[in-house]
């Protein structure tokens, strides 16, 4: 039951209590979440270094969704990679908090990602310049996965291939 709309009688001390108790998640500003956030971030890019992953983007923001790490394996295969972390096993953890909603998230920032990537050309060079060859591997897309890096209760989880493009559309 939520309480958020109900007052309680002032001088109670109750209004505080159950601010406290229903809306704790909320008791951290932003920034914090963030600065937690960004750890959990740096941890999971130094352990895909270790595994010679590439890093190609951090934090692509676009309209409804967003990349936490973009990694390049050897074989030229893009990794659109998820960090979760939750302290406590509760609702299923880090991993089952990547659901249906954010997985459509992911995709379609990997999406914009794919497609203002490629339209830019890494060396600077023009249209012109481009040999058909080049050309043609611009237009065609990378090899990409969708991984989730969880960390459940402090441990590190690599789920590579977590979900994929087709089958999470294709779901309610």
């Amino acid at each position: 039951m939520c309480h958020a709309g109900a007052a309680a009688p002032e001088g109670s001390g109750a209004s505080e209590r159950a601010r406290a108790d229903n809306f704790c998640a909320r008791a951290r500003s932003n920034a914090q979440r963030r600065a937690t956030g960004a750890r959990f971030e740096a941890h999971a890019l130094t352990f895909l270094r270790r595994e010679r992953l590439e890093l190609i983007a951090r934090n692509v923001h676009c309209r409804g969704g967003e990349l936490d790490l973009v990694m390049r394996e050897r074989d030229g295969t893009l990794v659109f990679v998820e960090v979760r972390a939750r302290a406590r096993p509760e609702f299923g953890g880090a991993a089952a908090s990547v659901g249906w909603r954010k997985q459509q998230r992911v995709l379609r920032a990997a999406r914009h990602f794919l497609a203002t990537w490629r339209s830019a050309d890494a060396n600077g060079a023009t249209d012109v310049e481009m040999n058909r060859e080049t050309k043609e591997e611009a237009r065609t897309p990378p090899a990409c996965r969708f991984d989730v890096i969880a960390f459940e209760s402090g441990r590190l989880v690599w789920l590579r291939d977590a979900f994929h493009a087709d089958s999470s559309e294709s779901e309610n």
